[in-house]
């Protein structure tokens, strides 16, 4: 039996502090990222198509993890986050490259804040 808190389990870690301001919803962010399925196989990466990702914290625009896990963050820093599926693609999965019900791990570099 799987017991879902609200938060579920995200889980975040800091690679690396970044410097200046804090992410704060309605921010404009701009990242570097890779994910990953827990058993390691990557199924998406800003860095192998050599384009950074842009999108508003907080609206919606990407899954709950990212939204949740971006606040705080700071530019230059470094973030892993380990997002269950309620807070990913759930029971649907996405695309080819991810089952149903999986956890993701996302390594996350804050490149900017677009919008103070």
């Amino acid at each position: 039996e799987v017991e879902n808190s609200n938060m579920g389990d995200l889980k975040i870690e800091d690679i690396k502090v970044g410097e200046g301001s804090e992410v704060i919803e309605g921010n404009e962010v701009s990242v570097h990222y890779t994910g990953t399925l827990t058993d390691g196989k990557k199924f998406d990466s800003s860095l192998d198509r050599g384009q950074s990702f842009s999108f508003t914290v907080g609206e919606r625009q990407v899954i709950e993890g990212w939204d949740k896990g971006l606040l705080g963050m700071k530019v230059g820093g470094k973030r892993k986050l380990t997002i269950p599926p309620e807070m990913g693609y759930g029971a649907q999965g996405a695309g080819g490259d991810i089952p149903p019900n999986s956890t993701l791990v996302f390594e996350i570099e804050l490149l900017e804040i677009k919008t103070e």
